[in-house]
């Protein structure tokens, strides 16, 4: 029948947005004091946290880093650096990695019992009279419980029997945070793959502290770093063994290296640790957390080295607390052989160093320095996000014209701010043949160039002795 009458239809805009890639956002690895979570995360399943006060909602939280290292990242992410978000996967499961305590007398002081925070407020937590006889109190008419720091707290109620006892017998079960060790961790890195499916974010940081200085984790780490879901890019922050068995200087930090065979591109080393006050920090720790703050401060794009940036820290330190004090020359060779450090030279105690575990065997300049390599995998990461929604479509002339106009306006977008010094997209005609586009194969060639980190900025200094006859003569 006729169209009578005037209609209007709308056609899909020939250039996408682009779907930018997340930056410094780091995944970590480690056990967590769940049993004292007001919302406990499952465990070898990755949450997401916004805040200090959600990581401490879903993973709890204790001092005691040394079993629950989680907690020293999440302390230093959201406490020192003030950055967000964090992927937190919580290996230590509760249900598994437990002992049972024997009942026994517990003081009671101001109508409270503590027990330390390991223990776990469950149906096997048993309350009884001193001595144990008789039945078991009643949670919630004769106490009730929580956890206040390192504690779980039995508070005696006033209306109830045990309101004015000065000591309770209780049994309990507890958890068993040394029984996260390195494998456990390396296997919990699995469900990095999960993060997409169920975060909706794909992280570009990997963090293990406590453990990434074993080979395996280490290993895993830099496997997991270089293909995440079969496309995605990031980078593993690994430590170096600074105990007594471990490197103690930093040539043996070098050895250490060599011998681990860290000379991976995804790889990022690290020696030693850091300070600040009581707190001791593993430096991949307060590595992530930098690299976060700078790359918010540059809009989310990856293109600075967190070198030559401050570190929250008084001290740099060996595992057992022994202060470290490298010389700017010290600290080079360790730069020159791929780790990074921290050096207090001028501006307070800043990170140290530019390249990736790959320098100096590797001599690719996007392979070696921090930002480049970074910038390759972001722009990486963020083509593949941008362009999945294209799979599958007809490849007729328009599709190809809306990737090719999209990926170039955004990549001169990112010359236009600074952060690549050039780039652009073409469609070669060698790297298509014409049963390549039967096959529905089509390969987009990308340009780019991140700039290089100033590392070395050299002044020659000349005596020029026409300037004593041009001011003598004047």
């Amino acid at each position: 029948m006729a169209n009578h009458g005037v209609s209007v239809s709308e056609q899909t805009t020939s250039v996408s947005t682009p779907v930018v890639a997340d930056s410094g956002v780091p995944f970590v690895v480690g056990a967590a004091p769940v049993q004292s979570a007001a919302s406990p995360a499952a465990a070898g399943v990755p949450v997401l946290c916004t805040s200090w006060a959600e990581a401490v909602e879903k993973l709890g939280y204790s001092e005691d880093w040394g079993s629950y290292p989680l907690c020293e990242f999440m302390y230093s992410h959201f406490q020192l650096f003030g950055c967000q978000p964090m992927i937190a996967c919580n290996v230590l499961d509760i249900a598994d990695m437990k002992d049972s305590e024997a009942a026994s007398d517990v003081a009671v002081a101001d109508h409270k019992a503590k027990l330390p925070i390991a223990a776990i407020d469950d149906e096997n937590l048993v309350v009884k009279a001193a001595g144990g006889s008789g039945e078991p109190y009643v949670k919630d008419t004769d106490y009730s419980t929580y956890y206040d720091g390192e504690f779980l707290v039995i508070e005696a109620l006033p209306d109830g029997g045990a309101y004015d006892a000065q000591q309770l017998n209780v049994a309990y079960n507890k958890v068993t945070p040394d029984a996260v060790d390195d494998n456990t961790v390396a296997a919990g890195m699995e469900s990095i793959e999960q993060c997409l499916t169920v975060l909706g974010i794909v992280p570009d940081l990997i963090c293990a502290p406590g453990h990434s200085q074993s080979s395996v984790v280490a290993a895993v780490m830099a496997t997991k770093a270089g293909s995440i879901n079969g496309l995605f890019r990031a980078k593993a922050l690994i430590d170096i063994d600074s105990s007594s068995s471990g490197a103690t200087s930093y040539t043996a930090a070098i050895t250490e290296k060599s011998g681990s065979n860290l000379v991976d591109a995804d790889e990022l080393l690290c020696w030693p640790m850091l300070k600040l006050g009581d707190y001791q920090f593993h430096m991949s720790t307060q590595l992530a957390g930098l690299m976060a703050q700078v790359d918010t401060g540059n809009g989310g794009c990856p293109y600075e080295s967190p070198s030559n940036k401050n570190f929250q820290c008084d001290a740099m330190v060996l595992e057992d607390g022994t202060a470290v004090n490298l010389t700017l020359a010290q600290a080079n060779i360790l730069n020159s052989n791929g780790i990074n450090t921290a050096l207090n030279f001028m501006g307070g105690w800043c990170a140290w160093g530019n390249y990736t575990a790959c320098y100096p065997s590797n001599t690719d300049v996007k392979d070696y320095f921090i930002p480049v390599s970074r910038m390759f995998d972001w722009v990486a990461n963020t083509l593949i996000r941008t362009f999945w929604s294209k799979l599958d479509k007809p490849m007729n002339r328009r599709l190809l014209d809306t990737i090719m106009d999209t990926a170039n306006i955004w990549l001169n977008g990112l010359v236009g701010s600074g952060y690549l010094l050039g780039a652009r997209a073409e469609m070669l005609e060698n790297e298509n043949p014409l049963t390549d586009l039967m096959a529905g194969i089509v390969k987009i060639h990308i340009y780019m160039t991140p700039p290089s980190p100033a590392q070395e900025i050299d002044f020659t200094l000349e005596y020029d002795v026409s300037y004593v006859q041009s001011a003598l003569t004047a």
